[in-house]
């Protein structure tokens, strides 16, 4: 057993974004929990499944069911692993990955919103991630329906990079309806998950790859955003990790701007009316 089987292992059988789980092994290393785990070193009736689940696991049955589908997983004992994603309290075990490694190491702008927005809010997610595109910088978003998508789009039109970061599978195109989109995505830029192969989308999950996308990027851009919106989450999650977060405004009777303009209202986002609005605050280089 070595450092990478050993992280193989445990992130397939740990699940992602597991708060303990990932700042234990970030901090000790892979195989030191692995072989405390199954040595007694951690509460063997509390944990007794995982230390069965984990005695069960090989490594590089792991590594084999992920290149079936044309992925690698990627660890922090890599040279490319993205080192931003240290950044985190919990950063991820591993992240299987799909594409363009390259993709990771770009300058980049994550832009997060409602799956339901309005006509005014697509085109300024596209309009974002073309500007920024045309400057050479990478956009990251969540491949899902509505702001995400339109993100992804955007970069694509002006030939940029994108990277959706995924809250399933690599194998599990969620949603169905984005297939198409994802195939494009690989083929300049990347899928990235911290979910093994057959791992469905869940809520939680979520939740905890929008650390991810927040952490890869060197800003986040929240255009249209429910009072409770998930996307409140990243702009929580880049504040938290000292990266720069930006808001859309709209119109002030507009529900999907209602979290925009609470982020903006308790100055926990800049507010940026143009590509050059946010070019400025991130320092861009034109």
């Amino acid at each position: 057993m070595n450092e990478q089987l050993a992280r193989a292992c445990l992130f397939s059988i740990v699940e992602g974004g597991h708060t303990f789980w990932c700042a234990e092994i970030s901090t000790h290393g892979a195989l030191a929990v692995y072989n405390k785990l199954l040595n007694g070193g951690y509460d063997p009736i509390k944990y007794e499944k995982l230390i069965n689940t984990l005695r069960a696991t090989n490594g590089d049955a792991v590594l084999s069911e992920i290149d079936k589908h044309y992925a690698r997983l990627i660890t922090p004992s890599d040279d490319d692993w993205p080192e931003q994603l240290n950044d985190l309290a919990a950063p991820p075990i591993g992240l299987v990955l799909k594409g363009n490694i390259s993709a990771l190491h770009q300058p980049s702008l994550a832009i997060v919103g409602t799956r339901n927005p309005t006509s005014y809010g697509a085109r300024i997610a596209g309009d974002f991630a073309a500007g920024f595109a045309d400057r050479e910088w990478a956009i990251v978003s969540g491949g899902a329906y509505g702001i995400d998508s339109y993100a992804h789009k955007g970069a694509l039109i002006a030939e940029g990079v994108t990277v959706a970061v995924v809250a399933s599978g690599i194998d599990i195109n969620y949603p169905a309806g984005n297939t198409r989109l994802f195939a494009e995505i690989c083929e300049s830029g990347a899928m990235v998950t911290e979910f093994m192969p057959g791992h469905r989308a869940l809520p939680n999950r979520f939740l905890t790859r929008n650390r991810i996308i927040a952490a890869l990027s060197k800003a986040t851009l929240v255009v249209e955003a429910a009072f409770r919106s998930g996307s409140l989450r990243t702009a929580r999650d880049a504040a938290e990790i000292f990266r720069p977060v930006m808001a859309i405004p709209g119109p002030i009777n507009s529900p999907t701007s209602e979290g925009c303009h609470r982020l903006i209202g308790e100055r926990a986002a800049e507010i940026v009316t143009s590509v050059a609005d946010a070019v400025e605050f991130v320092g861009v280089n034109q």
